[in-house]
């Protein structure tokens, strides 16, 4: 088989198993030459969403390793997070031998046309393929296309030798860099607009998350607020003089309000959904390096298509003299102190039934280190993290566009091995977030953490119940109706794990608890009973 680099991929598995053998032999030669490390997951499902934490943590693809048949439909879920979101990854899947597919083996499905949706390159690997071009063709189309790429191993396959003289594929010649230049054009269409612009607005989604130092120049220049999508907190400190917080259902009152306000929107990489809430009815200004995503939804009144950091340099290096320009800035300052006071409001918040989130998430935003990386998971605790959490520095991973409940803990799996793997990310920490419901839909994956010694901080918010869909079930005047869980003592269970698990039950003990697991080497859980209402 083909070498896989480290600088390149991790392989991250739940386990081998009998369709994958072969191919796991391989690896484990490569892992013995020091050319990859091979993580065991215990549950697919949750090696999908570690390999798409990987990505979306250091921008470089990840792989996932598994058996045929149920192994394989395992992790469709995290791959559709992957692809949705747009974070390289690479599946590798067992099959039956070649001479027995198509009557019904064992374990048998169509894995080609299961696979098929879900992914950008999916091929089967047989006895006569260019393996290395094949692997070549798959990790292309993963890094370019920013998606998912899949290759299906046939079990008789798996043992066939390499090639005397065989050579892995790479990068070289293969892939061009990414910075393209919009038509001139188009870059006078939006500096036309922003002429005739009083008080402008830079709005930046995750596909701007590679080019906040040329857009952040930008809004200075125009001395404009800059909201963020959900998905992109924390691409901007909250601290910074012109940041504005999220906008939209998961966000702030001060980004709502300069939105409001605005008579001109730039907007960065965003994807313009609706849980952003971008407003349809103002000039637009577009610019994306997907040309499909210009316009995708409505019209807007100047799409550009080009590189973000290339186009927001050509703007700022053109922009005229604007007298008529608002200074915004004062306003983002007060905005924040209103905000703020209204944050101190809530923490005081007590019903008896537990803390309240604007509570852990102040204490959360002083204690947590300013370069951590917080993979965040779905529901209630997520949305009281766009809203309460103040980043200054710090880089959020969640499950974008899917919003698939389990993300949180197992895509800290994955951006802890991204902090191993590159040294510009090295010593950075993890500290991920979730709800009871969350956590316990991989919390056997607390074993994995404490097996490789992983130093990870879980908070988890266990308020007893999916309380995002019970909020959902009273709005639409429905009966709250299965949404209470029956839970163990997660402290406990993360202790039983060989790790450290904290419960924290009063406003009293949070502050020490969150600093004790922060501290520790290794797997910790800070378990906090939180009000399911006071969210």
């Amino acid at each position: 088989m083909t070498s896989i680099q480290r600088s390149n991929l991790k392989p991250i598995d739940r386990m081998v198993g009998h369709s994958n053998l072969g191919l796991a032999e391989a690896l484990r030669v490569q892992e013995v030459k020091g050319t990859l490390e091979f993580i065991g997951i215990r549950h697919e499902g949750a090696a999908s969403f570690a390999c798409s934490g990987y990505a979306k943590a250091s921008g470089r693809p990840a792989a996932c390793l598994t058996i045929a048949g149920p192994g394989a439909t395992n992790l469709l879920t995290g791959l559709w997070d992957a692809r949705m979101d747009r974070a390289p990854v690479l599946a590798l899947t067992g099959q039956v031998d070649v001479q027995v597919l198509g009557p019904g083996a064992f374990q048998e499905i169509d894995l080609a046309s299961a696979f098929e949706a879900v992914t950008a390159f999916s091929q089967t690997v047989l006895p006569g393929s260019k393996h290395a071009e094949l692997m070549t063709l798959a990790m292309k189309n993963a890094i370019v296309q920013r998606d998912v790429a899949h290759l299906i191993f046939p079990d008789d396959v798996q043992t066939i030798p390499a090639d005397d003289g065989a050579r892995a594929g790479g990068p070289g010649g293969r892939i061009a860099a990414p910075e393209i230049t919009p038509p001139a054009c188009a870059v006078d269409d939006a500096l036309a607009a922003i002429g005739k612009a009083r008080r402008p607005i830079v709005i930046v989604g995750y596909g701007a998350r590679e080019s906040m130092a040329d857009v952040t120049a930008l809004a200075e220049a125009l001395n404009a607020p800059v909201l963020t999508t959900f998905k992109a907190k924390g691409q901007i400190p909250d601290d910074h003089p012109n940041a504005a917080g999220v906008l939209g259902r998961s966000g702030t009152p001060i980004a709502s309000w300069f939105m409001n306000e605005c008579d001109l929107i730039l907007a960065f990489g965003s994807s313009f959904s609706n849980h952003t809430g971008i407003e349809s009815s103002k000039p637009i200004i577009q610019v994306d390096f997907d040309r499909m995503a210009l316009g995708k939804f409505h019209p807007v009144t100047v799409p550009v298509w080009g590189e973000i950091g290339v186009t927001a340099r050509l703007l700022v290096d053109r922009l005229a003299t604007a007298a008529e320009l608002v200074d915004q800035r004062p306003e983002i300052a007060e905005r924040w102190r209103l905000w703020r006071d209204e944050k101190a409001s809530r923490r005081a918040d007590d019903r008896g039934k537990g803390l309240n989130s604007a509570l852990v998430f102040d204490a959360l935003s002083r204690l947590v280190p300013d370069d951590a990386i917080i993979p965040v998971d779905v529901g209630n605790n997520t949305y009281s993290f766009g809203r309460y959490f103040e980043c200054r520095g710090q880089s959020v991973l969640m499950s974008g566009y899917l919003g698939s409940i389990g993300f949180g803990f197992p895509a800290a799996l994955g951006a802890w091995a991204a902090v191993r793997d590159f040294p510009d990310m090295a010593g950075r920490k993890v500290v991920s977030i979730s709800g009871d419901g969350g956590f316990g839909q991989y919390l056997g994956e607390f074993n994995t953490a404490v097996k490789y010694g992983m130093n990870i901080t879980h908070v988890l918010l266990n308020n007893g119940e999916l309380g995002k869909i019970s909020k959902e079930q009273r709005a639409g005047e429905w009966q709250v109706w299965q949404t209470a869980l029956s839970n163990p003592s997660f402290a406990d269970y993360a202790t039983l794990c060989g790790g450290q698990g904290i419960r924290v039950e009063s406003a009293g003990e949070l502050e020490a608890a969150l600093s004790r697991a922060l501290a520790h080497d290794g797997p910790s859980l800070v378990e906090i009973m939180t009000d399911a209402d006071l969210v």
